[in-house]
């Protein structure tokens, strides 16, 4: 085994623009992996304040294979579909004669409370406008045979749907032509400036 990191300590205020710079094998991998809570074979210890989110996009990210772009989309969304799709099986409950109606009424108030909160009714619509803005592929194109900068922009726009407030991007320009290279810093630029997001 090599040692890769030793005696290192990291601090940073909410809303910064961090960068992480070393040699092939330095072990700028293998800390983002650590910061994100994936690999635990480590000696030492990570914290993160309560409250906030992480999310990490690793420089080969893992994609289904068999799903088209927009479900690899969705999945950034997860908590919103659930929601619609028990939104549908409670209206649906409602056409049994047996069911006890006060209780789906109250159930139907709270899910659609919580929709109303997460503009969930403009769904496709916000899906659409973030993989416009990060040129992701069509949303019915199979993502087994993107290239490599397709499938990071389709995997990077499912992380920004998940809202994490301290974004881990491991070469997040790594397969990108200057074009998109130039866009992905653009972004990264306004998500600490406008949004308050710490990125690494």
């Amino acid at each position: 085994t090599k040692v890769v990191l030793k005696d290192i300590s990291i601090s940073y205020y909410y809303g910064a623009k961090i960068g992480v710079i070393g040699e092939n094998g330095a072990g700028k991998s293998s800390l983002f992996k650590i910061f994100a809570g994936i690999d635990k074979d480590y000696t030492g210890e990570t914290k993160l304040l309560p409250g906030y989110s992480m999310g990490y996009l690793e420089q080969e990210p893992y994609l289904e294979p068999g799903k088209t772009v927009l479900e690899v989309v969705k999945e950034g969304v997860k908590p919103i579909t659930d929601l619609l799709e028990e939104f549908d099986k409670v209206n649906e409950a409602f056409g049994d004669p047996d069911a006890d109606f006060d209780k789906l009424c109250a159930r139907q108030a709270e899910i659609q409370e919580k929709l109303d909160a997460a503009d969930a009714w403009n769904l496709d619509a916000n899906l659409e406008l973030a993989m416009d803005a990060l040129r992701c592929p069509p949303g019915d194109q199979v993502v087994d045979v993107l290239s490599g900068g397709e499938r990071r922009r389709v995997a990077l726009c499912r992380l920004l749907l998940q809202k994490p407030d301290i974004l881990l991007l491991d070469e997040p320009t790594n397969n990108l032509d200057i074009y998109h290279a130039t866009q992905m810093m653009r972004m990264v630029r306004r998500l600490c400036d406008e949004l308050g997001k710490t990125v690494i």
